[in-house]
C-alpha cells in the first residue's frame, strides 16, 4: 500500500450541531476526534488536522494543524487542498492523502487499504467510500499531484461540490455494508449523537 497521509477535516461551521466543534462531542465515553485518530493512525503514515479559526484548540493532539488558504469557508475541497499542499511541502515522500470527516465516529479499520485497492483495480486516480446505496465523497483518496488542478477549480472556477471536481478525473468506489451499522455514520445534529450512542452501546468495537 502506498504511503498515505491522513487529514482530519475539522474546518466546517457545524451549523446543524449549533456551532462549535463536532469532533469534540463524545460517543461511547470518547470524543469523536479521539475515536477517529485511534482508527486512522495505524492505517496512515502520519495525520494532520485541517481547521479554521483558533488552531491552538487542537494543539492537545500533537498533530500539525493546517488552515484553509482559500477564503470564505469554501468547504471540504479547501481542506483537502490545504492537506495536499502540506504534504507536498512537508512530506515529499508521500503521494497520497486520505481525507476523513471528523463527525464520523465508526470509521472502518481497513479504510485506507480498501480505497487503494479500489483505485488500483479501477485504474482511477481517485477513490471514495460507499456504504449501502450512499457514496461519501469527502472520505476518499487524493493524489498530491492534482493539487494545482484543484486550486484552479476552487479559486478560478469557484467549484465547491466535491463530486463535481472528482468526476473530471475519475473516481473509484470502495463499498462497505451499511448493516449492522453504517461505518460512515455521521453525527451532524444533536439527534445523531443519540443514535451514535446507541450504535456504540450495541457494538463496543465499532
Amino acid at each position: 500500500m502506498p504511503p498515505t497521509l491522513g487529514v482530519l477535516l475539522a474546518g466546517g461551521l457545524a451549523r446543524r450541531m449549533g456551532g462549535g466543534d463536532k469532533p469534540m462531542k463524545t460517543v461511547g465515553g470518547r470524543s469523536i476526534l479521539d475515536r477517529i485518530v485511534a482508527r486512522l493512525a495505524p492505517q496512515c503514515d502520519g495525520l494532520i488536522v485541517n481547521a479554521n479559526g483558533d488552531l491552538a484548540r487542537f494543539g492537545f493532539l500533537g498533530l500539525p494543524v493546517v488552515a484553509d488558504d482559500v477564503p470564505g469557508f469554501a468547504g471540504p475541497l479547501a481542506g483537502i487542498l490545504a492537506a495536499l499542499d502540506w504534504a507536498a511541502g512537508h512530506r515529499p515522500d508521500i503521494a497520497w492523502v486520505l481525507s476523513a470527516a471528523t463527525d464520523t465516529p465508526f470509521l472502518p479499520a481497513d479504510l485506507v487499504s480498501r480505497l487503494h485497492a479500489a483505485r488500483a483495480a479501477a485504474g482511477q486516480p481517485l477513490a471514495a467510500a460507499r456504504s449501502g446505496d450512499r457514496t461519501h465523497p469527502v472520505i476518499g483518496l487524493w493524489p498530491v499531484r492534482l493539487r494545482t488542478d484543484l486550486r484552479h477549480a476552487l479559486v478560478v472556477e469557484d467549484v465547491r461540490r466535491v463530486d463535481r471536481w472528482t468526476a473530471r478525473h475519475g473516481v473509484a468506489e470502495a463499498v462497505w455494508p451499511a448493516d449492522p451499522y453504517d461505518p460512515f455514520f455521521n453525527a451532524n445534529a444533536p439527534a445523531d449523537l443519540a443514535a451514535a450512542e446507541a450504535i456504540a452501546a450495541r457494538h463496543p468495537d465499532a
